[in-house]
């Protein structure tokens, strides 16, 4: 059982990430994962609990606040006509594929394969976003049905590997495609529930069992913090859709770029400290 001088701070961690998450979810269409995945890896991290796990219950749990989040944020995209509904139609069952092979993969291997995995992605979209030159009138391209595919069970396995909403990957892949960032952004937060829900189930059923969980797990969610996050991170997506909407386009893929690029240098940071080599 947690001590209160312990279970406090965790909780106004979670509480934090909530609202920075659901903002981000809203404006960016990342589901709030990207927030809040190293937010409770932080804070479990300060509990002592076994290092082995902190990040599978840091991403099954995020996973759980992003079926609602996602769809508090993609409601709000879909009444400012930003999504693509064709376009959902198209990926969504080689995402929801990827997430079952990425779920499994991610409730067995090692926290630190997640952390690179995490890192890794994060790092390669943000210096996308970034260093892309804008297109001020973007002509959607689009590729043939296999590569569709590919690249959503690409998604949808990295996503439910690093605990987010799929619009860290979905995002740039579109925005690359010509799509317009709003609609891009739009799209992925819808796409966040597909994600969102197989994902959490399997942490649910991955980490059945397993010994050394804080109190209020089912399996590698925590139901405790999940409760702490998601009315939070729902009632604050929806303020992200309408800043999304009130900037300009170029503003929102340079916010989104620079925030992942923290989020990677904080998780390369941790594997190194753990490396000994800071």
């Amino acid at each position: 059982m947690l001590e209160l001088g312990t279970l406090l701070p965790l909780l106004a961690v979670a509480a934090a990430a909530g609202v920075i998450g659901g903002i981000l979810a809203g404006l960016l269409g990342v589901g709030g994962g990207i927030v809040i995945v190293p937010a409770l890896y932080f804070a479990l991290s300060l509990t002592g609990m076994d290092p082995a796990l902190t990040m599978q219950v840091a991403v099954g749990t995020s996973l759980a606040t992003i079926v609602f989040t996602s769809m508090s944020s993609g409601y709000g995209h879909y009444k400012k006509g930003a999504i693509d509904t064709g376009l959902l139609r198209l990926w969504a069952p080689s995402i929801l594929i990827g997430v079952v092979i990425g779920g499994i993969l991610g409730g067995l291997v090692s926290g630190n394969v997640l952390l690179v995995v995490f890192a890794t992605v994060a790092m390669a979209v943000a210096l996308d976003m970034i260093l892309r030159k804008p297109n001020d009138a973007p002509e959607p391209r689009s590729f043939s049905k296999p590569v569709w595919a590919g690249l959503g069970v690409f998604a949808g396995g990295v996503s439910a590997m690093m605990g987010i909403g799929g619009g860290t990957v979905c995002v740039p892949t579109l925005s690359f495609l010509g799509y317009d960032i709003r609609k891009a952004v739009g799209t992925s937060a819808a796409i966040g529930f597909i994600i969102g829900l197989p994902g959490a189930v399997i942490y649910m059923v991955t980490g059945f069992g397993a010994e050394g969980l804080p109190p209020l797990s089912f399996g590698y969610v925590n139901l405790l913090l999940a409760v702490v996050i998601i009315p939070l991170s729902t009632t604050f997506a929806r303020v992200g859709v309408k800043v999304a909407h009130a900037i300009p386009r170029r503003m929102l893929k340079l916010c989104f770029g620079f925030f992942l690029m923290l989020t990677s240098l904080r998780m390369f940071a941790d594997l190194a400290q753990q490396a000994g080599w800071l």
